[in-house]
């Protein structure tokens, strides 16, 4: 099983990579493979920041050679994904939703149906628009065919929609105890629809 975090905070050692540091560790505890990709260095690489909707159906153009194919690639064998982005003037990172516009081809070849997916949020605040932010990235992760879960675990409780931190995430113990239960929840509905990915990839 693979794993991959999402960081879509401009900051490679920040807040969001605190939290998703903690979930892919969980996540390896349980067996996972995973892999953290920093989205800022991948859209950086791309020829243009911004999708611009070049072609259609999309060529992928325009990182066609360059790491966020490589990024892209990644997520191809994913299993499960788990996005992680701050609060910014209450939604998602620019960083982040440049990359997740670029996922155009992906979409086209189906190749996130059926994969697992997440979210995970920082904001300055106890109430700095975390949730809103929340339902941002599982917007973006609904409209690739994705399963999405939050973190809720019948060893735990039903949850919410995921996690959501107050800067500094190192300093908010909630955090680390939504952590654990999200992963397993992840980990849990990618043993459980396995046979779905495998079923599409041979098909692909």
């Amino acid at each position: 099983m693979l794993i991959v975090g999402l960081n879509g905070s401009p900051r490679k050692n920040g807040n969001t990579a605190e939290i998703l540091g903690a979930a892919l560790a969980e996540a390896k505890a349980l067996g996972a493979d995973t892999l953290l990709l920093q989205v800022s260095e991948g859209v950086g690489a791309a020829r243009t920041a911004f999708c611009t909707h070049c072609s259609s159906p999309c060529k992928g153009v325009c990182y066609q050679g360059t790491a966020l194919e490589e990024m892209f690639n990644l997520l191809r064998r994913a299993d499960a994904v788990i996005m992680g982005s701050p609060v910014y003037f209450g939604t998602v990172s620019a960083q982040l939703k440049a990359f997740w516009d670029k996922t155009r081809k992906l979409r086209s070849e189906l190749a996130l149906v059926n994969v697992v997916g997440a979210a995970v949020t920082v904001g300055g605040a106890r109430f700095g628009g975390q949730e809103g932010t929340l339902r941002t990235l599982h917007n973006m992760l609904l409209v690739q065919g994705m399963i999405l879960v939050g973190d809720g675990h019948v060893s735990a409780d039903a949850g919410h929609f995921g996690v959501c931190a107050q800067q500094p995430a190192k300093d908010d113990t909630e955090v680390f105890k939504r952590v654990p239960i999200l992963v397993r929840r992840v980990v849990e509905v990618a043993r459980a629809t396995e046979s779905l990915r495998k079923g599409r990839r041979a098909q692909a």
